[in-house]
């Protein structure tokens, strides 16, 4: 986190999150992994996806989200405002 502000990548997963939303965490590190170029070591699969729950946790903290159901996650009017999202409003 940036002093408060949205990281390129935080700004990336509200970008997933608010194309699909209401989306699991698993959805969002597998739309981030598809959007890089592959790695032959094992270990980089599973950091993207611990990197999209620590995205989604900053995100959450920032009031950008809110969970949408039991690990499910929606943007909130803050958020697409913040990427001019024209997903659904609530």
């Amino acid at each position: 986190m940036s002093d408060g502000y949205p990281t390129a990548a935080q700004k990336e997963a509200l970008r997933v999150i608010c194309d699909q939303e209401p989306v699991p965490v698993e959805q969002v590190a597998e739309r981030l992994l598809s959007a890089r170029r592959s790695s032959p070591n094992p270990g980089y699969a599973p950091a993207i996806a611990r990197m999209a729950g620590t995205l989604i946790w900053r995100l959450q903290a920032q009031g950008f989200v809110t969970e949408a159901g039991v690990g499910r996650w929606a943007t909130t009017a803050d958020g697409r405002d913040l990427i001019a999202c024209l997903g659904r409003r609530s």
